[in-house]
């Protein structure tokens, strides 16, 4: 049972990991038509209702008490600010610069979760994302173009603000999923999300009426699989492994954005960016190495 709950969660984390890849492909056609609160607003709108929808039909109601303190927290930091700052910052730098900037998220996710959490940092968690970041950064070097790519301070500023965010919002979601479901934690972290991005109504309702359909399309598929669908089996893979590894397991969606620009853009990849993409998955895989071998001895002890 549990190495089958294993690997589940496994391919929950392969699925949203998959799905924040394909964001970033979207994100470059909606977010040209599109300011940075509105693109979040309206991406957080479209994914409410689908969880809403999916929530009532479930009648799983809501979620208990004792998950509100992590629901509210996780809803304002990843939900809200996280996605606005991204969207800002992305705007001010390169997407080499902004991807360096954001991978910090995962060692911040893994400091933090043994500082507030009590997770443990085993060598090879550690080993794993030294190798995924140099992966990341040398994308994001090849992305950037060396000199050529532009990047202002504020950019950088705001990249960094969404790596403590998205931080932030994983470390407080992970107690709020001992209580509540996958299902519930993210339904209402999203309605706070889309809360906390009211603000930018005005702006959303102004821009959708001139912006083209494809990007109004686009948006709107960030909200139903990279938002909806993702952050739930993000939820359901959390609520069974520590929040260090499931913040370096994230260190593949570099590697897979690579992959779509190449199938879905037509951009050929380099070599570097290659090596790099290589490195991110190698580290992924050394870093999840160890969860793999105790799930097995785990259950060897069991039979």
């Amino acid at each position: 049972m549990q190495k089958q709950s294993s690997r589940l969660a496994l391919a929950a984390a392969g699925v949203t990991v998959v799905l924040w890849a394909s964001a970033f492909v979207s994100i470059r056609s909606a977010g040209a038509a599109y300011s940075p609160g509105a693109l979040a607003l309206g991406r957080l709108l479209a994914g409410a209702l689908v969880l809403g929808t999916v929530l009532l039909v479930r009648r799983e109601g809501l979620p208990p008490r004792a998950a509100w303190p992590g629901i509210v927290t996780s809803g304002l930091l990843w939900f809200g600010a996280y996605m606005v700052v991204l969207n800002w910052g992305e705007q001010e730098v390169d997407a080499g610069t902004a991807a360096m900037v954001v991978n910090i998220g995962p060692i911040l996710i893994a400091l933090l979760g043994a500082r507030f959490l009590k997770e443990s940092l085993p060598p090879r968690l550690l080993a794993g994302m030294a190798v995924s970041f140099a992966g990341a950064v040398t994308v994001g070097l090849s992305m950037s173009g060396g000199s050529g790519g532009h990047a202002s301070v504020l950019g950088v500023v705001l990249c960094l603000l969404a790596a403590v965010a998205y931080a932030g919002g994983v470390v407080s979601q992970k107690p709020a999923l001992a209580h509540g479901s996958a299902l519930q934690v993210t339904t209402f972290g999203c309605l706070v999300g889309a809360a906390a991005c009211l603000p930018f109504a005005g702006q959303l309702v102004e821009e959708a009426g001139r912006a083209p359909l494809s990007a109004t399309l686009n948006m709107v598929y960030l909200g139903v699989f990279p938002t909806a669908l993702a952050f739930t089996t993000w939820a359901y893979a959390l609520a069974r492994t520590t929040a260090g590894r499931m913040g370096a397991t994230t260190y593949a969606v570099p590697a897979l954005v690579v992959v779509l620009a190449w199938v879905f853009l037509g951009e050929l990849p380099g070599l570097l960016t290659l090596a790099g993409g290589a490195l991110c998955l190698a580290g992924v895989a050394v870093s999840r190495s160890r969860a793999r071998a105790a799930v097995t001895a785990g259950t060897a002890e069991s039979t």
